[in-house]
């Protein structure tokens, strides 16, 4: 118990900032939060056990992010990701994957290629047994190697925030038995290519996958469910 709560008071407001900013954000982009629904700061802070400042502090960031609209007097409301948003997040991964896929071509260690192996035949279980928590877990560890094996910060950052903000539609893709199959057999192709060290092949197939991706969930109609949000 005092262990505890020395730990609690160290943390400075930022570092609690962080912790209540990624806690909204993932309840924004999982669903628990439609679009236009107000965030009220009393009823969150007591939720998370916080006061109301870090709140605030986190809907304003939310706010630089596109996912809350803050309106004065009135109070902050959620702004849903919408079709168009996956569009050009999947564009956007499209050119930033081919990119880092084509720099671990260089950078990456032996045992990240390792672990991108093994990653890839456990994944190849779960994708056949169709346990899509699993598959997904395993495909954000899949793209967690790769981002670390571009050896860019940068990039790195980018690309994990890309990441998170479609999780609700790449869970609910990798749902899909055939392209969870696909997914495996694509992640395979572009470590294949990274192994070989071929980094124009690698760039290419990585960039194949986020297109592959994207056209899956339009083919499916999975973004129909997300038509009109903050429109």
């Amino acid at each position: 118990m005092g262990q505890g709560k020395g730990k609690e008071e160290i943390t400075d407001r930022y570092s609690l900032r962080g912790m209540v900013f990624h806690r909204l954000r993932d309840d924004i982009l999982s669903g628990k939060y439609k679009d236009g629904e107000e965030l009220k700061e009393i009823a969150l802070g007591e939720e998370l056990g916080v006061s109301r400042t870090p709140v605030r502090e986190a809907l304003r960031q939310l706010e630089l992010e596109g996912l809350v609209s803050i309106v004065p007097n009135r109070g902050a409301y959620v702004t849903a990701i919408t079709g168009k948003d996956i569009a050009d997040i999947y564009a956007i991964r499209g050119l930033l994957e081919g990119l880092c896929a084509g720099w671990a071509v260089e950078n990456i260690r032996p045992e990240e290629l390792e672990a991108m192996e093994e990653n890839i035949y456990i994944s190849g279980f779960h994708a056949k047994k169709q346990h899509a928590k699993q598959l997904t877990e395993l495909d954000d560890d899949f793209h967690d190697i790769l981002y670390r094996a571009c050896r860019s910060k940068m990039l790195e950052h980018v690309l994990r925030e890309f990441h998170e903000y479609v999780k609700r539609i790449r869970r609910e893709n990798l749902s899909d038995s055939q392209r969870g199959m696909e997914a495996v057999q694509e992640h395979g192709r572009i470590m294949e290519a990274i192994r070989e060290k071929d980094a124009d092949r690698a760039q290419q197939l990585a960039a194949l996958h986020m297109k592959n991706a994207y056209a899956n969930m339009v083919q499916s109609g999975l973004l129909k469910a997300y038509e009109g949000n903050g429109e």
